[in-house]
């Protein structure tokens, strides 16, 4: 019975890498459509989104199985317990970068304006929070794990600076007034994303040392 229990958590672990890929796989994709209006990405974006929402049923049924299955020591608790967790930010990130993509696709315009602020910066920014979240996990990194819940405070710096930049903006340029709070919106998905990583970052620290400092379990 145990050894058929680690063969599920191995699928497990398995499964939470695939899905922080594509995590990350989409993130990046949102930034450079954000770059560069790449349209083939645009319609890329909800295939892999579709693919996300399946990968955290299919995590979701393995953690149910292995809680069904026997009684798990602490560690696999621990374990089953942080995934459950991550999937849901996981699931967030895919979502709120198919929002990023959708504003570009609706008014490519705001891309003409973003140079003046610092939402590239910032979006750069949150894709290594995202990626070394993934490192975290994949590695079980304690060290880097720690270090991306830091890193959320610079994003949270630069998403206050794009907001003034754009204030400043809309100011002197009153005519693209709704480029500019669409630049604002963008700035604030990417935040949520660095959020995300950020408790991805705290759920890996929870599956080492099962301490959660992200408030109540």
């Amino acid at each position: 019975m145990r050894n058929r229990f680690d063969r599920q958590l191995l699928r497990l672990n398995q499964e939470m890498i695939d899905m922080c890929s594509l995590c990350e796989e989409m993130i990046t994709a949102a930034a450079k459509i954000v770059a560069t209006r790449d349209k083939e990405l645009m319609n890329d974006m909800k295939t892999m989104e579709e693919e996300i929402n399946q990968k955290e049923r299919d995590i979701e049924r393995i953690c149910m199985k292995l809680l069904m299955q026997q009684q798990p020591v602490a560690t696999d608790l621990r374990v089953i317990s942080a995934a459950l967790k991550m999937v849901s930010d996981m699931e967030r990130i895919g979502d709120q970068a198919c929002d990023i993509s959708g504003i570009i696709r609706k008014d490519s315009a705001v891309l003409d304006l973003r140079e003046n602020t610092h939402l590239d910066k910032m979006a750069r920014a949150t894709i290594d929070m995202v990626s070394r979240s993934v490192k975290s996990f994949v590695k079980q990194d304690l060290k880097i794990a720690r270090e991306v819940v830091e890193q959320d405070d610079l994003v949270d710096q630069l998403f206050s600076q794009v907001k003034k930049e754009a204030i400043s903006l809309i100011h002197d340029n009153p005519e693209k007034g709704e480029e500019y709070v669409a630049i604002v919106m963008i700035a604030k998905y990417f935040e949520r994303i660095g959020d995300h990583a950020g408790n991805i970052a705290e759920w890996v620290e929870f599956s080492i040392t099962g301490e959660y400092k992200g408030g109540s379990l």
